[in-house]
């Protein structure tokens, strides 16, 4: 792509949306159908404040991993990789020679949290099993194995873009169609009130044995630690970055950077009402249904709990259309995140330094050999464990546990490799070192309640 000016008006902004508009077709995924209704089952209205909390703080996250990838071209592997601090190494012998394997600490702590994700996918091939095989066996096992042989061949023929459409549509509609059942659950006697809203913004009515769940789920709701990861990817291969052009140090340079930056943050902040307000529904359909008839989201019976949130809505025809929405989400959700960790997988070879890609070709095939790698291992993990809603939230536990010091990267990449003609204002930067902190408090908090 050649550079060229950013759009000016709000109809030429709104055509080149992309990045964040790609995450929120498909950010309805393990957060929003399992965590979100769990931690809703488990403390009620209670924490909805905190639901719209760990959408809003993200924002400000993304944006600035997002203007660090436009001016500098950098993968967020890359740029981890830069980060100060030690250097972790390690002797790699191969047939020929020894390789040292080495990168940032940042980078080895990332890799903690990218196998965690293959326990989230896991969880998730084996939740798609239990909507037809609800009871672990020959049948259930059968069936997660389908699903990771749709997955790799899929990705492996080329087919992502057609693939990626379907599910951004299927997982539309069920998004749509959830807020709808919260709209009619008024006409019940699960009927939300004002009160019920009320008491979803008074602050510590929430009881320390909840925030396990409520970790995990501000970890991976809205814009997750995996999403911020894959947002500057998206920024560089959808246009931003290659619209801007390389750093020359001209004004041409500065103007468009500013220019694809501003737009850049109307496709962040469009993306955040919209996931933000659905992440929100299936919070309140879960408290309003799950809560009050003392349900809790579990391993065992999962599916069934969680279509009993659509029932009461809808009754019978509502469980029918959770099931096919589920399997739209949680397929959607393992298919798109296998893609974009198959690109993590390739990156992650020269960042540590074990080889480097002698063409595009070379790169492509490392990215195949990393669809089948990581649904191999998600798929024995699925097949030992069988323990869907577990699997999750361990998974999501390692991805919090990285999205503090995420945090804190990308305040320091603004404040010491981004040119300052390029900064954003005063509030702007105050809210973000507000998000920082935020982080890192809601990260030092779960650590003291599993040491406690």
């Amino acid at each position: 792509m050649e550079p060229k000016p950013a759009p000016t008006t709000l109809s030429g902004i709104i055509r080149h949306l992309g990045p964040g508009l790609i995450i929120t077709a498909t950010i309805v995924g393990s957060g929003e159908l399992i965590m979100t209704p769990k931690l809703a089952g488990e403390a009620g209205f209670s924490l909805l404040w905190f639901i719209i909390f760990g959408c809003l703080i993200k924002v400000f996250i993304q944006v600035e991993l997002g203007r660090y990838a436009i001016t500098h071209g950098k993968t967020t592997l890359a740029a981890m990789d830069s980060v100060p601090g030690p250097r972790f190494q390690f002797p790699w012998k191969t047939e020929n020679s020894v390789i040292t394997v080495q990168a940032s600490w940042m980078v080895w702590f990332w890799v903690v949290m990218y196998i965690g994700s293959s326990l989230q996918i896991a969880g998730m091939m084996d939740g798609l099993a239990s909507l037809v095989f609800q009871e672990p066996g020959t049948g259930h096992h059968l069936m997660i194995l389908g699903v990771a042989a749709v997955t790799i061949i899929l990705l492996l023929s080329g087919r992502y873009r057609l693939v990626e459409r379907v599910c951004i549509g299927m997982v539309l509609l069920f998004t749509i169609f959830t807020i709808v059942a919260l709209v009619a659950l008024q006409f019940t006697e699960f009927k939300i009130n004002s009160s019920d809203i009320a008491e979803g913004f008074k602050f510590g009515n929430d009881s320390p044995e909840k925030f396990t769940t409520a970790f995990a789920a501000f970890a991976i709701i809205g814009v997750g630690t995996s999403e911020l990861i894959y947002y500057p990817y998206w920024c560089l291969e959808k246009g931003y970055a290659k619209f801007t052009g390389k750093n020359d140090n001209t004004l041409g340079w500065l103007d468009r950077a500013r220019g694809w930056l501003n737009v850049m943050k109307w496709d962040a902040w469009i993306s955040c009402t919209i996931y933000t307000a659905a992440t929100c529904a299936f919070f309140l359909l879960g408290a309003a249904t799950l809560h009050r008839t003392g349900q809790e989201v579990g391993d065992i019976g999962m599916i069934a709990t969680l279509s009993s949130m659509y029932e009461g809505a809808f009754g019978d025809t509502g469980v029918l259309l959770f099931k096919i929405g589920c399997f739209c989400v949680l397929f959607s959700t393992v298919f798109g995140a296998t893609a974009a960790n198959s690109r993590l997988f390739a990156d992650c070879i020269p960042v540590f330094k074990i080889r480097k890609f002698d063409s595009e070709e070379d790169r492509a095939k490392w990215v195949k050999i990393g669809v089948i790698v990581l649904v191999g291992l998600s798929f024995m993990i699925s097949l030992i464990f069988g323990e869907p809603v577990t699997l999750i939230i361990y998974g999501s536990i390692a991805q919090g546990a990285l999205l503090p010091f995420l945090a804190i990267a990308a305040a320091y990449f603004l404040f010491m490799r981004i040119d300052k003609r390029l900064h954003p204002g005063m509030v702007w930067k105050f809210f973000l070192m507000l998000s920082v902190l935020a982080m890192v408090m809601v990260g030092c908090y779960q650590l003291y309640d599993i040491l406690k």
